[in-house]
């Protein structure tokens, strides 16, 4: 008898694949296609069993599509540029192309080892410059379409780093998370923006197009992060100030006009510093407003931030009114949001009700509950927003209106005086891709003296990073500090010309990669417009939550561009969404970091990559979390050496053997028969329609726990080959390796890759007896043990002779019966 050896027998196989190129494709118009990918890894570290969860998800998918004859593309690359690469890089003393590359290769042999069904042909790397190179194409279409611009812009600032910090790289309370001795600087700098917001509508209409396919959760946060605001914009005119424009406010309950008790600017604001000049509290204004600047507020602090302001000492005039109000600078007011001003309304808003509170600003109810105890300023302990059940009151002429009503009738007033007007804003923003760092993509425009900013054409690209560029991580861009790339010519006038030194943010290499993977070598365009229509949309993407806003809106950014460009006609990239859940040990999910992790190599190396495979879709959900434990993987071991060992010791006298089934069977192989159909029926249901692969994987077991003591003893051997193969298919998704090994030593000469899914018998399936509830006027009051299949005739006389029934039926008359064969019989008395 043979051991089971993994290490052996997935390496046969994984060489046996790529020998009968298993899992290569292209487009083929007869078949039925199916494409799904998971998120493309940045190449980093090494590879953990929370990574190997995520791709195990997606090869299960791929392969029972497969099986069920499908087309199937699933392809894998990597998001190989960023600035940890280049930091890693410098740490290494080493040039971060070596760096990376390295981790590429490390991260292809692990997913090799595990069996997954990529074709990897189609592998893309996005620093390579035959993938970059069509980066700089589309920036140039965005370009020419007014879909990318050049303007000043506040951001964060490493002065040590001397990059610009995404938000999320601001830690601690305002510092460099690479330098945590460095306060982040809030900058003003001239940066690279593409237009998302020319998409905002149709951004936001278009997530209509994938309810059903994405989960709610992700759709509610897109919806959110765009945040189409319905409202009016208000000028309040500066007083005692001259040559100061109005501050304009947008609101979306300018109902609470009279309530409004300031205005607060945000320290950005370009009015703030008019305001201050000249003032008695200059020299004072000026000391906070550069400390507030330096510790800007995120959008997603503004409710758990601490309220942070200083009067101007300045008013602005309420133009309802005519009521002077305070102008107040607060930290919690964004440039970027409306207009970078607001109404404070404290009776009606929490945020201002927290700021008005802690300065001692006055707070006026101007929206009474309807029907509910009246608000009294010196009781409220927060703000009443609950404006649908309100009426106005403290408002002039629209004291006693709704809410809706207000501000249907104060929006037409302000638009019919001039000084307001309704408008629709967006908490979208535009995306900024400028990035003061040398790995990543060049932004492919020259400066020149003479004409301006000039495109680089089509036929010079792509604009390959310098491989000489020093790296020390301080002291600005790299690419600046390289003379034979930044000096140029330029392409119109031919004169001396500069190019430009920020590369682009690496969002931009993740937008729209999953369409390269159709056409990965195409050298005249990013691909071929007829594949990406055969292919697209993708039918199944997988990745983490923390993808849900960035990437996927970047993803459907660029997919709109693409379409309105012609080389699309879709309007959604992706189809259906999967986010899974992430993978823990010790309460915490695994991170090198954190120092938790499973190394994904050494669980191959112990115990096999389909024992890793198997407990990763085993332990937990898909969509929740799953808690490491070393006990349950033991126990996935168990099991696969359990299943090896029974065809082991059957295979020799079923090798030549046809499976099938025989005209005459016994009890035991009906029973046995019945539960294999059964789990069949169960499985295929639980994989390709619920993705429960832990109770699909629940029932394979029970099933082997049924069937491997009678299959020992003498079952017919046409029978037992019948349900080993059963077992191997229902397995092949999930541990490939195994399934093919074991299918081979039953006899077979061809490849589990070319056998469909098997399909249940209905009849072989159906239990011989079942279980009948019987209700009375909707009641339950019996059940019956009764033979399968019985029609009406048979179940309400069974029905009626129960002594349960009988007791509420007695003295009454049956008025209709209610039957659903193997399931119910309710009958109606009267």
């Amino acid at each position: 008898m043979a051991d089971y050896n993994p290490q052996e027998i997935e390496a046969k196989w994984q060489k046996r694949w790529a020998e009968a190129r298993v899992f290569e494709t292209e487009v083929d118009p007869a078949k039925p296609k199916y494409y799904t990918l998971e998120m493309l890894p940045y190449p980093s570290g090494t590879l953990h069993m929370g990574h190997m969860r995520n791709y195990t998800i997606g090869d299960v998918v791929a392969r029972v599509k497969r099986m069920r004859g499908f087309n199937v593309l699933h392809p894998m690359g990597w998001d190989a540029f960023g600035l940890p690469a280049e930091n890693a890089a410098i740490a290494n003393k080493t040039h971060p192309r070596a760096w990376t590359n390295n981790n590429i290769a490390e991260f292809q042999r692990v997913l090799r080892r595990f069996g997954f069904s990529y074709d990897w042909r189609r592998e893309i790397s996005t620093c390579e410059p035959e993938y970059y190179r069509w980066n700089q194409w589309f920036f140039l279409r965005m370009l020419e379409r007014g879909l990318a611009y050049r303007k000043k812009s506040r951001v964060n600032w490493c002065p040590k780093c001397c990059t610009v910090l995404a938000n999320e790289q601001v830690v601690n309370g305002g510092y460099c998370w690479r330098h945590e001795d460095t306060l982040v600087e809030s900058r003003e700098i001239e940066q690279w923006f593409l237009k998302t917001t020319h998409y905002a509508d149709q951004l936001l209409e278009d997530l209509k197009e994938l309810e059903g396919g994405w989960p709610e959760r992700v759709i509610t946060m897109q919806r959110n992060w765009i945040g189409k605001s319905i409202g009016a914009r208000v000028k309040f005119p500066v007083a005692d100030v001259a040559g100061v424009d109005p501050i304009e406010v947008f609101t979306t309950r300018i109902d609470t006009i009279y309530g409004a008790t300031a205005i607060i600017l945000a320290p950005t604001h370009p009015l703030v510093q008019k305001l201050i000049a000249g003032s008695p509290e200059q020299k004072d204004a000026e000391a906070k407003l550069a400390q507030m600047r330096q510790a800007s507020v995120k959008a997603e602090d503004l409710a758990t931030a601490e309220k942070v302001g200083f009067f101007t000492g300045r008013y602005a005039t309420n133009p309802f009114n005519q009521e002077k109000l305070p102008i107040w600078v607060g930290n919690f007011v964004l440039l970027e949001y409306g207009t970078g001003a607001i109404m404070a309304v404290p009776a009606h808003d929490q945020r201002d009700f927290e700021f008005c509170r802690k300065y001692g600003l006055p707070i006026r109810v101007v929206v009474q509950p309807v029907d509910e105890e009246p608000l009294v300023v010196e009781k409220m302990t927060g703000a009443f927003e609950e404006h649908q059940r309100g009426k106005l009151v403290n408002s002039g002429p629209y004291d006693g209106l709704s809410v809706d009503d207000a501000i249907l009738a104060m929006s037409a007033h302000a638009q019919a005086k001039g000084f307001g007007q309704r408008e629709t804003t967006f908490r979208l923003r535009d995306w900024g891709i400028s990035r003061q760092r040398y790995w990543g993509t060049p932004i492919p425009v020259v400066y020149c003296a003479k004409d301006g900013i000039v495109p680089v054409p089509d036929n010079d690209l792509p604009v390959v990073l310098p491989e000489n560029a020093k790296l020390t991580g301080e002291g600005g861009s790299p690419l600046a500090a390289t003379p034979e790339f930044v000096n140029t010519t330029c392409p119109k006038c031919g004169g001396p010309a500069r190019r430009e030194t920020d590369t682009m943010d690496t969002f931009v290499d993740s937008s729209w990669y999953f369409y390269r993977y159709c056409d990965p070598h195409n050298d005249k365009a990013p691909f071929d417009p007829a594949k990406v229509a055969y292919w697209f949309p993708i039918d199944q993407y997988i990745g983490g939550i923390t993808h849900a806003i960035l990437h996927l809106l970047y993803s459907r950014f660029w997919c709109k561009v693409m379409r309105d460009i012609g080389l699309v006609k879709h309007n959604e990239p992706i189809a259906r969404l999967f986010t899974q859940g992430m993978v823990q040990k010790g309460g915490v999910a695994m991170s090198k970091s954190k120092g938790n992790v499973v190394g994904a190599m050494e669980m191959a190396e112990k115990y096999g990559a389909d024992t890793g495979r198997l407990y990763t879709l085993f332990a937990a959900p898909p969509e929740k979390d799953l808690e490491w434990s070393e006990e349950s993987i033991e126990g996935a071991w168990r099991f696969i050496n359990r299943v090896f060992r029974l065809v082991d010791r059957l295979a020799e006298s079923l090798r030549d053997v046809k499976s099938g089934i025989p005209a005459s069977t016994s009890d035991v192989e009906k029973k046995l028969l019945r539960k294999t159909h059964q789990a069949l029926r169960r499985v295929t249901l639980d994989i390709e329609t619920r993705w429960h692969f832990n109770s699909a994987i629940a029932l394979i077991m029970d099933l082997y726990n049924e069937i491997h003591a009678p299959l020992e003893k003498g079952v017919q051997p046409e029978i037992t080959k019948h349900i080993l193969e059963t077992l191997m298919l229902m397995l092949a998704p999930m541990t490939p390796h195994l399934a093919e090994e074991l299918w081979e030593m039953l006899g077979h000469n061809e490849g589990l890759w070319t056998v469909p899914w098997p399909d249940f018998d209905p009849e072989l399936a159906r239990d011989e007896e079942v279980e009948v509830v019987v209700q009375v006027n909707g009641r339950v009051r019996a059940r019956l043990r009764v033979a399968a299949g019985l029609g009406e005739a048979d179940l309400v006389p069974k029905a009626l002779a129960e002594p349960a029934v009988a007791q509420h039926i007695n003295g009454k008359r049956v008025v209709k019966q209610i039957v659903i064969p193997d399931k119910l019989v309710n009958l109606v008395v009267a």
